[in-house]
Order: structure tokens, then sequence, then C-alpha cells
């Protein structure tokens, strides 16, 4: 195992200037603060952490599992509390909504450097030359063929509850593929395994920071960029009939709550406000769950505890 993934002193929470911070009442700390755990692995750490550092205020956390796509309406309602770990590029028109209404609080920057799009392990391009250009697909799409997609090549999609972002993006660029959905984060991670280990051909949509990334050395495709004015005006891409031919908008990774959260408990809300996780800090995090099999309670308590002079300023500088 590469000591990328073991946690180690030098893997730390970015160090937050707590001068920016207010020394704020606890509220109703004897009611649970539910903060929604969805689907992947770097969210539930992101989540883990900040419900210790909310324990630490003297509050109560319950973690609740909850479906990425249709918690909104959850959290408008204070059924769930915050989301710890939103991504702008894959957030549904429900979210924008009841955010511009005023009934779901944009609490700021997580703080990870965060990049979507096509990837494939690096053997790939010997199966498709041409490979990082998205052009390439045209030509090769045979090789990626599968019994299910013939005469297509097969694109791994996310899983289906997190929308169609692959069949979406071949369907506009015109490419020669089907895109079937991953079952989950873990079959994703299997794909890469196994076409790794089989030098079999692959082409998926993923996510960075994510620790299968440096772990398969995975490659993005050069898809036309992305930019809102492809998914506004059909002109902008390389498909004049369409919107949406183009990469993932370079996306915003960002912290929500319901409205609510700040009256009833004021020092969690500062907490939440001001908590952040870098990209080069959460994805070694993620490889000590998915890599070596730890689990996610004992992960984040072992960093906790080594790095407890980083992430407690911030909560003395809420509550004192």
């Amino acid at each position: 195992m590469r000591n990328f993934y073991k946690l180690g002193i030098s893997t730390y929470i970015a160090a937050l200037s707590v001068t920016s911070l207010q020394a704020a009442e606890l509220g109703a700390k004897d009611e649970p603060i539910k903060l929604a755990v969805n689907e992947w692995t770097g969210q539930q750490i992101t989540t883990r952490i900040a419900g210790h550092m909310l324990e630490t205020a003297g509050y109560k956390v319950e973690y609740v599992t909850a479906g990425y796509q249709n918690m909104w309406q959850a959290v408008s309602e204070g059924q769930l509390d915050a989301a710890m770990e939103v991504w702008g590029s894959n957030v549904t028109d429900q979210y924008r909504q009841l955010n511009k209404e005023g009934k779901v609080e944009d609490l700021g920057e997580l703080g990870l450097v965060a990049r979507e799009g096509f990837v494939y392990p690096p053997h790939v391009a010997e199966l498709c030359p041409g490979l990082p250009a998205w052009e390439a697909l045209k030509e090769c799409a045979a090789a990626f063929a599968t019994a299910e997609t013939l005469p297509n090549g097969r694109l791994v999609d996310y899983p289906g509850e997190w929308g169609t972002p692959g069949a979406d993006r071949i369907k506009a660029l015109g490419l020669p593929f089907k895109a079937l959905p991953a079952g989950s984060e873990g079959a994703l991670v299997a794909e890469f395994r196994a076409s790794a280990e089989r030098k079999t051909p692959l082409i998926a949509v993923f996510w960075q920071p994510h620790w299968a990334i440096p772990a398969f050395d995975l490659k993005f495709v050069e898809l036309p960029k992305g930019a809102q004015e492809c998914y506004d005006d059909p002109a902008y891409g390389p498909n004049k009939d369409v919107t949406g031919d183009c990469d993932f908008i370079p996306t915003r990774v960002f912290k929500a709550a319901w409205p609510g959260l700040k009256d009833k408990w004021p020092a969690a809300y500062e907490i939440l406000k001001n908590f952040t996780l870098t990209t080069e800090q959460q994805q070694p995090l993620m490889g000590a769950v998915d890599v070596d099999g730890k689990q996610t309670e004992a992960v984040t308590a072992e960093w906790l505890e080594a790095n407890i002079t980083t992430w407690k300023p911030i909560v003395e500088a809420a509550t004192k």
C-alpha cells in the first residue's frame, strides 16, 4: 500500500483563521443537530469531522442517511439541519429554487478543489489512440463495446440516484456510446481495479478529490471546455443544435443548512460556517477507508485525536 493513503501527522485539515469567528450561545443544545450523510466516502468523512466538532462544543449530533438528490425539501423544513459537502455541478433545480427562496442557506465554501469528468486508466490510451482528446472516442468506440451496448461503446455513468451526467454528455456530443449507471461509488472503483488488473478498456464518469485518482493514475478526457454558455446557448459548443455539449463546469463544493440553524444553535452555525477541508487533506482519509479497509468512524477519530490543535480552536472561538 502506498504511503499516500496512510494517516500521519502531516495529514491535517486547513488551518483556519479563527479571528473571523464570533462567540455565540449554544442554543437548544439538548436537541440533536441532524447532519445529512450521503452516498460517497468523502462526504461521510467530512460530515463525521464536522459532527465531532459540534459534539466537542456540547451538542448532540444525529447522522441521518439521505439521498443526495432528494434531501433538499427535508433541509428546507428542518428535518435535516445541514449538508456538509454539496457539489454545485450536481445539485437539483429544487435546491436552486429553495436557495433562491431563502429556504436553504449556503454556508460557504468547503475548501475542496474539485473536478468531474470522463476518466480512463492510462493503458486505455493504447487502446484508443488520440486520447485524451474527446474526438478520439468517436473513432475507437468499438473498443469499449460490450454485449450490453453493441454496437456502441460502454460508458460507466454515476449511480442512478446521482443523475445522468454521462448519458447527457454523450448524447449532446454525438458520441457512439451507451451510458450504464454504476450501482454505487464502490462499483465505480471496482471497475477501475478490474480494468487496471486485466488491461481492459474503460471510460467512466468520476470526480476529484478521490483516492482512486492517484491510486489508478486516472486521466481526464479533454472534453470541450465547460462554461455556463454551453448550457444556455446551442451555438457555444461543437454541436450547434443542442446545449450541454461540453465538460462539467468547474464545480464549487460548499455547505448548506436549514436557515433556522443560526437561531436555534448559534454556536453550531459559526462552527459549520467556518469549517473547511481541502482536497489534499481529504484524499488520504478516503484511502484509509476504501483502500485500507478502516471504518469511517475510526479514521475520523484517529485524525481528530492527532490534530486537536488544528480543529479545536475553531470550536473554542465559536463558544467562548
